[in-house]
């Protein structure tokens, strides 16, 4: 994967995560729990962060090592094969303190400009 690729992966996850995180702000771990809509949308967007970082290449993750890539793409999993096994702390734990560390990570790459 050339590195042009590896940021269009980060700027997803980026993106996506950003998106995540908004979604959240000003609602408490029982308001996403209630609201069906929020939850499916958020953990669509955590589904896609995770599939973007399965796309980095090997290189580029092992220079983002301090990036925990093996427990997001992990996550993805479980929410595509396992959905049922997640529950709503653990969810809300990563929207709201796993999610805002990585974002902060992500930006200081300074990646080219935002998806479309």
């Amino acid at each position: 994967m050339s590195e042009h690729d590896d940021d269009i992966s980060l700027r997803q996850i980026l993106d996506h995560a950003l998106e995540a995180v908004k979604l959240v702000q000003g609602h408490t771990e029982a308001s996403l729990s209630e609201d069906r809509l929020r939850h499916l949308a958020v953990t669509r967007l955590l589904t896609i962060v995770g599939e973007a970082a399965t796309r980095l290449s090997s290189e580029r993750r092992g220079t983002l090592s301090h990036i925990p890539w093996r427990q997001i793409i992990g996550l993805r999993n479980i929410l595509i094969h396992m959905y049922h096994d997640i529950d709503d702390s653990t969810l809300w734990q990563i929207l709201t303190n796993d999610l805002p560390k990585l974002i902060y990570e992500i930006e200081k790459l300074d990646l080219p400009g935002e998806l479309s």
